[in-house]
């Protein structure tokens, strides 16, 4: 009883009933993620100890960097990982739950459409990312920053500041909309296969 259940559970949780579906799988949980894990932090890990201004003191170096900054990329494409994976996850653990397997989510109407809105909601999230990371980050990093500092009550109102890594960080937001456009793709691919499979089913019945 309990091996089925584990059983259950991990083909209802890791392998999705679409060949693109699976492969979406691959390519969002192992390459995706490994790259921001392991060289975002490499590119990302110390910016702002070495994010400088001039005057060179802390406090304003601080503070232009959160100005600078609002939200990390590394935090902002973290929680975006998370939230796309809400959808697929829930309906996923609803069908190891239930014993619904990969057949009975394409044979099934019901499950086939609840299927299908789980990954129009991750193609949804997936479009509002992006256009937040627009909006955050842009698509280049240049090497000068100029910070509003008026606010500090200090003579300077316009500071300079020197943003470090700046090509390494562009060529690495670049990558990231890259995938983030692919995942895009994958799940706009897999919404036809679902249908295609479908209508293969009905038509042999």
């Amino acid at each position: 009883m309990s091996l089925n259940y584990i059983k259950n559970f991990y083909e209802g949780c890791v392998k999705p009933p679409t060949v693109i579906g699976q492969f979406h799988t691959l390519f969002f949980g192992s390459i995706r993620m490994f790259f921001l894990g392991v060289l975002g932090f490499a590119v990302y890990g110390n910016e702002a100890l070495h994010f400088s201004c001039d005057p060179d003191r802390r406090e304003i170096n601080l503070f232009c960097y959160n100005q600078f900054r609002p939200i990390t990329p590394q935090v902002f494409w973290a929680l975006q990982l998370v939230i796309v994976l809400v959808p697929g996850a829930t309906f996923h653990l609803y069908a190891a739950f239930k014993s619904i397997s990969q057949e009975c989510i394409l044979q099934k109407p019901i499950y086939t459409v609840v299927y299908i809105v789980s990954v129009l909601v991750r193609i949804s999230l997936e479009v509002i990312s992006f256009w937040l990371q627009i909006h955050l980050f842009g698509f280049q990093v240049t090497p000068l920053y100029l910070c509003d500092a008026g606010s500090l009550g200090g003579k300077f109102t316009i500071i300079k500041c020197m943003v470090p890594d700046h090509f390494e960080k562009t060529i690495f937001l670049i990558a990231m909309y890259t995938f983030t456009v692919i995942t895009m793709v994958l799940c706009v691919a897999e919404v036809f296969e679902i249908i295609f499979r479908r209508l293969c089913f009905l038509i042999k019945q």
